[in-house]
């Protein structure tokens, strides 16, 4: 069963999400986090999330704020701020009834998973799918004119997905405050990468080098022909399948 649900973030706005509860709770949340400029309503995402209560799990992918359906502006958007939002609803989840949570995003979502697990000490799995773990710099995704409006001006238009979009230096300086590298190599709850060696977006080394910085605690898949947006339908069900039976491995080691 799917149920929509609202919740706040520390600035007051409403954040909107679709929780997905089983017919037989295991007592056990997952909480999803969507790429950069997307939404909750990601394919990835809503399959994985059904997927999951046919084991028990709750499921809530929601939007950030800025995002989808949820309030506020995008381009007031940073690291800490998604990070606090997702810390939010992890709460949400427990106020449902999760005892046991873990952590899951994709892209620069799955960057934000991994670092709200590093301050989030009820935790215990965390998977990231496609993510940059390296690190955020604005060449990763601004032109070089767009570089130099960053400079000069402070803030940069953009478009992506069908929306006119800004960000401002305050977005990039609020990321480097986070080092990447060094979160995945101190992170205490198992870590599940999942990466297409044909993403388009964020090459492939960056899941290599997850798994080279925390070896003994990562997990490395790596899907053969996928994409950044795994957008094949049976790449889909393949990382579906692959991502509920990791956390449901993780869930019997307790």
């Amino acid at each position: 069963m799917e149920q929509l649900v609202h919740f706040d973030n520390d600035h007051g706005e409403k954040l909107t999400g679709t929780l997905h509860l089983p017919d037989a709770p295991n007592g056990c949340g997952i909480v999803f986090g969507h790429c950069f400029t997307c939404s909750r309503h990601t394919t990835i995402l809503r399959r994985i999330c059904s997927d999951l209560t046919l084991e028990g799990f709750m499921a809530l992918r929601f939007d950030f704020s800025g995002n989808g359906q949820s309030e506020g502006e995008f381009a007031k958007s940073t690291y800490s701020k998604q990070i606090s939002e997702m810390k939010t609803a992890a709460a949400l989840l427990e106020r449902k009834g999760a005892v046991w949570i873990g952590l899951a995003g994709h892209s620069m979502g799955a960057a934000i998973a991994l670092l709200t697990a590093a301050q989030l000490d009820v935790v215990k799995a965390v998977c990231v799918l496609a993510g940059r773990l390296s690190g955020l710099n604005a060449a990763h995704f601004l032109s070089p004119d767009q570089r130099q409006q960053l400079q000069s001006a402070g803030s940069v238009s953009f478009s992506s997905r069908g929306r006119s979009l800004e960000l401002s230096n305050r977005f990039f300086a609020d990321a480097g405050q986070y080092n990447l590298p060094q979160a995945v190599a101190a992170l205490k709850p198992p870590l599940l990468v999942v990466h297409g060696d044909r993403d388009e977006i964020i090459p492939v080394q960056e899941a290599h080098q997850a798994h080279a910085l925390n070896p003994v605690g990562t997990t490395l898949a790596v899907i053969p022909d996928a994409d950044h947006m795994f957008s094949d339908a049976q790449h889909c069900r393949q990382i579906s399948e692959l991502v509920v039976t990791w956390f449901k491995k993780q869930k019997e080691k307790e």
